[in-house]
Formats: C-alpha cells, sequence, structure tokens
C-alpha cells in the first residue's frame, strides 16, 4: 500500500498523542517512520483521496500536533510516496537538507498576506493624485460627456493609473512587512490579488508583524488586506519524499 506523508521531524521529536488518526474514511491510523536523526508522520494513503473538507482538516490537525511539540516540516496535502521503504530513503538521501530545514524553521511560523484593491475607493484615490486626470474628466463632464474618442482616452489613463497604483502598493505592503519576517515567499499570481505573499515570522515576534499588518489594512482604506496564520511552514520547505498525488477537487 503507498503511503501518505504528513510530514517530517527531527527522530528525537516528541511522541505524537495515541490514537492521533489522519486521512481516509474511516480515518487511518498515524504512525512513524524513522531514519537516522529525521522521521517522517504517515499513514496508509486511503484509495481516491479528495480535497474534501474533511480529509483537508485531518491533515492539519496532524500537523498542528506534531507542531505543538516541536518542528514540523509539513508536506503539502496529497504527498503521497509508494511504500514505507521510499520514505525512509528519501529521509536518508536529503538528510542534510531536512536538518537544515528544521534547525532554520524551529520556532517559526508563516503567514500569507493577499491584497486587492477597493476598487471604487482606488478610483477616487487616482483621481485625487493626479490633476490631469481631473481635468480631463472635468472638461468631458462640460462637453457633456464628452465624444468617443475623449471618454476611450479617459478611461485608457484610468486603467494605466489604477495599474501603476496596483504596482505600487504592492511594493508598499512588501517594504513594510518583511524587516519584520526572517524571510519572505512570493506565491503565484492570481486574478483579483495584487499581493500575494508568505512571511516567515518568529513565533514570538508574530504579535508584532499582526500589529503592522492591521496598520497596512487601517492606513489604506482602498486595499482589501487579508491575512491568513499562523500557518505551517508551507512555502519554506522544498518538496519532500512525496510525489503528489493524484487529488482532484469537489
Amino acid at each position: 500500500m503507498s503511503t501518505y506523508v504528513y510530514g517530517i521531524v527531527a527522530s528525537s521529536h516528541a511522541d505524537l498523542p495515541d490514537g492521533l488518526s489522519g486521512v481516509g474514511d474511516p480515518a487511518l491510523p498515524v504512525r512513524v517512520l524513522k531514519e537516522g536523526t529525521l522521521a517522517a508522520i504517515v499513514s496508509d494513503a486511503p484509495e481516491g483521496l479528495r480535497p474534501k473538507r474533511r480529509e483537508l482538516l485531518a491533515h492539519q490537525t496532524v500537523l498542528a500536533e506534531a507542531g505543538a511539540d516541536g518542528c514540523v516540516l509539513p508536506m503539502r496535502f496529497g504527498s503521497v510516496a509508494p511504500d514505507d521503504s521510499s520514505v525512509t530513503g528519501v529521509l536518508a538521501e536529503r538528510a542534510e537538507h531536512y536538518e537544515e530545514r528544521l534547525r532554520a524553521l524551529e520556532g517559526k511560523v508563516e503567514y500569507n498576506i493577499k491584497a486587492s484593491h477597493v476598487e471604487e475607493a482606488v478610483l477616487h484615490q487616482v483621481m485625487a493624485d493626479s490633476p490631469e486626470l481631473r481635468g480631463l474628466a472635468e472638461s468631458n463632464r462640460q462637453a457633456g460627456g464628452g465624444s468617443y474618442e475623449q471618454k476611450i482616452q479617459l478611461g485608457e489613463m484610468v486603467a494605466a493609473a489604477v495599474k501603476a497604483k496596483e504596482a505600487e502598493d504592492a511594493a508598499d505592503v512588501q517594504q513594510s512587512l518583511t524587516p519584520l519576517a526572517s524571510a519572505t515567499s512570493v506565491g503565484p499570481e492570481s486574478t483579483g490579488w495584487l499581493v500575494n505573499v508568505s512571511f516567515l515570522v518568529e513565533r514570538d515576534a508574530a504579535a508584532g508583524f499582526l500589529e503592522a499588518a492591521e496598520e497596512l489594512r487601517v492606513g489604506r482604506p482602498h486595499l482589501e488586506l487579508r491575512v491568513n496564520g499562523p500557518l505551517p511552514p508551507y512555502s519554506f520547505v522544498e518538496p519532500g519524499p512525496a510525489a503528489t498525488a493524484d487529488a482532484g477537487t469537489e
């Protein structure tokens, strides 16, 4: 049977709670595979695994239990290896890397920051910041709305100003929060977000990081700022001893 991998810890990591179960229906028992100075937290991999809410929560719960007693290198949901020996083999092969990552991530958590523009508010902002845009808009208004060409010109100028504001605000968010983090990881671009960045933060410094994020949100009402965390440091661990399973969405 294939092996589902939740995360990697030091072999000296505290024992997991008795009866801890993970993914699957019924939930499969979690066990530990040790190899030298490292250990992998695993269970048997259920057939037909899909990222349903129940399964995602089971994966997160196992990582939370493991992380409560020390550093854990989290694997993404759906990480599956052919068997136990494949897992221990990669632990042995990449021992130096995983040991370094465990040292680097000890006592740290991840916060993901996403930001987008509040459309009406940012339009007001770019108009207020540009005498040229205000003048053109006023000329069009006095001309009964302006010609088709004038309307197109105004629309293109506003769109360019908004795009420039997106770049400015993205840089502002990152520059404000990066000094408070040990590392950053830029996430994939997605429609609607001008910022998608994960920050690695010392657990003891998390309150200051969150306070700074809140100051950003309050001080820039044209921004919608979302904070997700604390999370296991997914964005700061390279792919581990498992290939991603063929797990589709519901």
